[in-house]
Formats: C-alpha cells, structure tokens, sequence
C-alpha cells in the first residue's frame, strides 16, 4: 500500500504534468490508496505544504545539492521537497522518518539517485535549526523566496498593501485554514450542530463575529459527517456568505444566482430569505447544476431551481431546465429579478491559502480577465427589476477586477448606483457600498463585494 508521502508525491506528480489541481487529485489518491484519517491528513498536508513553500524548499535543496535543482530529475525533486517540507515544518516527526522514507522512495523511482537524496537531506537534517536565509538585499524576491510566490504577484501585493500589509497577506496565504460551517437554521440551530460535532470528536468553535458559523478542526472526511449528511450545515467561507448578507435578499422575492457554482451563496440565499420566495442558481456550465440540486435537497430547500445560462447574454430562454424541485419554467419567464447576485470568475487571488497553485497563474492570464467580468456584470444588470439589487462579487484583491470593474460599468450604464451596507463585526457600514476583505484583516478569503441598486 502507498503511504502518505507517496501519496503526495504522485499528487505533486500530477499536477507538475498536466497542472491538475491538488486537491482533486489527492482526494481520488487517498480514495484509491484506502489510506485512514490520519495519513489522508498528512498526505494532504505534504502535499499543500510543498506547493505553499516550493520556492523556498527549492533554496534550502540549493544550499545543500551539489546539482543544481533545476537539472534534478522531476520526481527525485519532488521527494526532496516533500522530505525537507516535513523535516522543516512538520517538526513532531522525527526527521530521520522523512529521510528513511525519502530514500526508499528515490530507489523505487531511480536507484542511482538514492545515495544523492540520502546525501542532501543529511545536510538539510544537520543544519535544522540553522538553515540559510533567502539574500534580503532586494525586498520583492527575498519575499517571493521566503512565502513562495511569484515576484511579479508580490509586486503587486506592494503596490496595493505596503510592505509590512504584503508580507502579512503571503503569510496568510501560507498559513493552515479551518473548516468554516453554516448552521442550515432552515432545520435545526447552532447549538445542536455544535453538540453533535463535538460528540463525534471534531474541535468546535463559534465564529467571533458571524452567526451560524462554527470553526472545525480534526474533522475528516466532512462528507461522512452527520450533520453535513442530514442537511444541518454546508461549507462556506465566511467572505461568500458576508456576500448574501451585503445583499440583503428578503423573504418572499425573486433572487437569480448568475454564476452560482457550487452553490454556497444559492444555499445561503435560499436560508436567509427563509426558503420563501423563488431562486434560480445557473451556470454556464450544466455539468455543475447537478451539484447545486444535490446540495439544495440535502438542506431541505425547496425554493431553488437550476438552469443553464450565460450571464453575459442575458439571455436564457432557450436554455434547458435543471430543478431540483422538478419545476421546468425557464429564466425568462421568471424576470425581472428582486436580487442579482454575480460570483464572477476571477484570478482567485484570494484564495490562495486553500488553492496554493493559483499562485502560479500569469499577469499575461489575469489581464484578460476584467473584459469578461464586466460582459457578465452588464449581461446579467439588464434582468434586475425597478429598484432592485444587483451584487456583484469577486474572490481576488486586484483592483482592476474589482474596483476598476465596477467603474467601467457605472460609466456605462446610468441607471445603476452603489448602495451602502452594513456587515457583522468590526467591519460594520460599508458606507462607499463596496469593500475588498483580506485574509491578514478580517481572517477570510480574500474578497470583493459590491451593492449596486438600479434607479429610474
């Protein structure tokens, strides 16, 4: 049987080759692997932890390789990370563990390299608690060294935040994140969620400043849990649900989730308006719908109905009906709308501390984005009824597809203003009526929202 380290090296295998996201391809080698909690947990936590800090690891490996890291084979070099990643960071196993399972590993791989990773990860074991430090002559690379980012994105991390906020932001992004729940208040309370989870072991705490929320840790497999199972929470970050609540949708009115997968701000839309009202979550792609219906009958909400639709045609009609109440009326016979909510797609940029390869993504990728971003805003602004709201909502912290977005359309279509809201906590009135939420600032995903109200 593979163990953990394997594991997350053949993860790191994958994506190296054919850019595969990590956590897909873990979550099917664990499954296959038939690893128990625990290894699934280290495998999982090799595997992220070298993807967060590949720069790094490859500086320390630098300090200790006679060859150089780029001309080492491909899979020795990701032993080599995963080994000193664990001897590094995970300090409670003892290094000696990591170094035995490295070499084995290197022989299965390639015999003549095993003396080569026995070499250089007794170097690195030597010197633990006196490693090199990145050269800090040039702030942008001593940084995108240390936190393993790109020095074109910790440029701009400069640029936006300052040198003391970007440097808080790439630890953040580095840093380990707990499993946020939302209480489904539709069938049950916090109180009985919390007592349920902590009869199964899982570490509970409420969330500081947003009710309904709980911070899990140890949790497993979150699928085979009780109250995920019987419909009693669903996982959301706190950043996307301040998004249903910034929107306000009340119950009773007609809500259309524009880009809605998976699905978090539909469920927490269909809760907060009390399962009353009419909700129609789409996508452009309808592979993803079935999700959606999936996760609306597990948390008992009967409001909702999928379609597919492209936002920036606004224009569905024709497009074929995915209910999860069997119900087949189309989108056009349903508007205007009461509440527009647009996720659009995004560069992900801030949530890099649950997908560390998003960091590998280009300028040249992200420049394209915001032409896009404002078709979907304008496409889906044309179906929001009379002084109704449309809110629109990114998980990255560039201004441009943010701030700039949103200038572009109020230049362009008259009949739209933004709308002051208030938000739970310390962050209270959003009195300009948008707001970027950082991970270093407010301990979400970092996000973007902004209330738009449509006027005579």
């Amino acid at each position: 049987m593979a163990s953990a380290r394997e594991i997350a090296v053949q993860a790191l295998m994958a994506h190296r080759r054919r850019g595969a996201w990590s956590e897909i391809v873990l979550h099917n080698l664990i499954e296959r692997a038939g690893l128990s909690a625990r290894d699934a947990a280290l495998a999982g936590k090799l595997c992220f932890g070298v993807l967060q800090n590949r720069s790094l690891l490859d500086f320390y490996l630098g300090q200790f390789c006679h060859t150089p890291v780029e001309k080492l084979e491909p899979k020795i070099l990701d032993i080599l990370r995963v080994a000193v990643y664990q001897m590094v960071f995970l300090t409670r196993i003892p290094s000696r563990a990591a170094v035995d399972e490295a070499v084995k590993m290197a022989k299965r791989a390639n015999p003549k390299a095993a003396g080569l990773v026995n070499a250089v990860l007794r170097r690195v074991s030597e010197r633990l608690e006196d490693l090199p430090e990145p050269p800090q002559d040039d702030l942008i690379p001593y940084l995108a060294v240390k936190y393993s980012h790109p020095q074109w994105l910790v440029a701009r991390f400069v640029e936006i935040l300052g040198d003391t906020g970007a440097e808080a932001l790439l630890t953040a992004n580095n840093a380990d994140v707990p499993v946020y729940a939302q209480v489904n208040t539709l069938q049950t309370d916090t109180e009985q969620v919390e007592r349920t989870l902590t009869e199964l072991d899982i570490r509970v705490q409420r969330h500081p400043w947003l009710a309904d929320c709980l911070i899990l840790t140890n949790t497993g497999p979150l699928e085979g849990l009780k109250p995920f199972q019987d419909g009693d929470m669903y996982i959301q970050d706190p950043a996307a649900r301040l998004a249903v609540l910034a929107a306000d949708p009340q119950s009773g009115t007609k809500l259309w989730d524009a880009c809605a997968a998976p699905g978090g701000k539909s469920f927490a839309a269909a809760i907060h308006m009390g399962n009353k009202g009419e909700l129609i979550a789409s996508d452009i792609q309808e592979k993803k719908l079935a999700r959606i219906a999936s996760g609306a009958s597990r948390l008992g909400i009967s409001i909702l109905s999928t379609r597919t639709a492209d936002a920036r045609t606004a224009d569905a009609r024709t497009a074929d009906a995915r209910t999860a109440d069997a119900r087949t009326a189309d989108l056009g016979e349903m508007a205007p709308f009461d509440t527009v909510l647009v996720d659009v797609p995004c560069s992900g940029l801030g949530i890099i501390r649950k997908k560390p390869e998003i960091r590998d993504k280009t300028a040249e990728e992200i420049a394209r984005l915001p032409e896009i971003q404002l078709a979907i805003l304008k496409g889906a602004a044309q179906w929001v009824a009379s002084e109704g709201v449309l809110l629109y909502a990114t998980c990255t912290i560039l201004p441009e597809e943010n701030g700039g977005v949103i200038a572009a359309f109020l230049a362009e279509t008259k009949n739209f203003v933004c709308e002051a809201f208030f938000l739970p906590g310390e962050i209270g009135d959003v009195s300009e009526g948008q707001i970027t939420l950082y991970p270093h600032i407010h301990g979400t995903d970092g996000f973007f929202l902004c209330k738009l109200r449509r006027v005579a």
